[in-house]
């Protein structure tokens, strides 16, 4: 390589700073030299703390002086579309936190837009890194599963509505536990079952906690301003007859503190993904096929590391800009389920 890439880092928050910024550090072939918030001071602290050269408040600005060759987009939910489509217009590639957007209509138009460039726009969908959930993908295109036709999963939390960032201003974040953390086991469950065509979704949400307490395990929020949702439930059915049930919450009275995990039933064999576990009946016996002895933790590295490989031409697979706008679709349609009543046809 003649030089190195040059790397900009839009939104100076937590996620920024220890996983972007944190994995582009390890890497000789990039160069970060830029971060941008709309907090003048914090843009400034983040790039001292990470010797970055350059601080802005505005992109525009700094897409001007800096002219990066990556851009890593970690503002609020609904700054997405307009930070993704600033950099793909400026001939940047694009790691976007999740989710892709605000809508399947803005999703649509970034997958486009990346596609018209020529530039690479990868959503940080981390969980489907996991060594975990690339063994039991294999297993599911080798056939040891059979045919799946229930699939559970699981993103919840007893009392963990975060109490920083803007995670309970729908205005700002598009919902809840949905769109935070349920959105990355619906998007693992997807990619082991190979993005099946989906051909109705029903859902229920609740708010029933949030907006009467005010602390929890990470840290105290206002229950005035609380206008996401506590917990969603979620049913997807497929074109081929399998089924999909998705229950998150950020508040929900239940026994463990958090639940992040994905279960496979198949014909064949079940497993459990966190850590992979495939496994079958025998007479009453469970049967292990294979199993990690440990959940594989290090996801968002494994991430960030397949993006840069894959802007350098590595033949490698990335959360891309189509199956972003896929799971923007289903959860469009989980939300609509939900405040209709009815149910979404696809």
């Amino acid at each position: 390589m003649s030089r190195k890439l040059r790397v900009a880092i839009i939104g100076a928050g937590q996620v920024a700073e220890t996983v972007h910024a944190s994995y582009y550090l390890t890497r000789d072939e990039l160069e970060m030299v830029a971060v941008v918030d709309s907090h003048t001071e914090r843009a400034q602290s983040f790039a001292d703390r990470l010797g970055i050269p350059y601080a802005f408040n505005d992109m525009e600005e700094m897409l001007r002086q800096c002219q990066p060759d990556i851009v890593s987009v970690c503002t609020p939910n609904r700054f997405h579309h307009q930070h993704v489509m600033q950099a793909l217009k400026n001939g940047c590639h694009v790691m976007c936190e999740k989710p892709p957007a605000m809508s399947p209509e803005q999703a649509a138009e970034m997958r486009d837009a990346a596609r018209l460039a020529g530039k690479v726009l990868a959503y940080d969908f981390h969980h489907r890194f996991a060594a975990d959930t690339q063994l039991l993908r294999e297993q599911v295109v080798a056939g040891t599963l059979g045919e799946i036709y229930v699939t559970n999963a699981k993103a919840l939390r007893r009392c963990g509505v975060p109490g920083w960032g803007v995670f309970t201003n729908k205005e700002l974040q598009g919902g809840g536990p949905l769109i935070d953390i349920g959105i990355h086991m619906l998007d693992a469950a997807m990619y082991v079952l190979g993005f099946p065509a989906v051909r109705r979704v029903s859902a229920h949400s609740f708010q029933k906690l949030g907006t009467r307490k005010h602390n929890g395990q990470f840290g105290e929020w206002d229950p005035k301003t609380y206008t996401v949702e506590d917990a969603l439930f979620a049913t997807i059915e497929f074109h081929n007859g399998g089924i999909l049930r998705l229950e998150t919450s950020f508040a929900l009275n239940i026994e463990q503190q958090s639940v992040m995990n994905v279960q496979f039933c198949g014909d064949n064999a079940g497993a459990t993904l966190f850590p992979a576990h495939i496994y079958q009946d025998d007479a009453g016996r469970l049967v292990t096929l294979s199993q990690r002895e440990a959940a594989d933790d290090n996801r968002h590295f494994k991430s960030m590391k397949a993006f840069i490989d894959h802007v350098l031409g590595a033949p490698v697979s990335i959360a891309d800009a189509e199956q972003g706008y896929l799971i923007q679709q289903l959860v469009a349609a989980i939300y609509c389920a939900a405040e209709s009543g009815a149910s979404i046809d696809l």
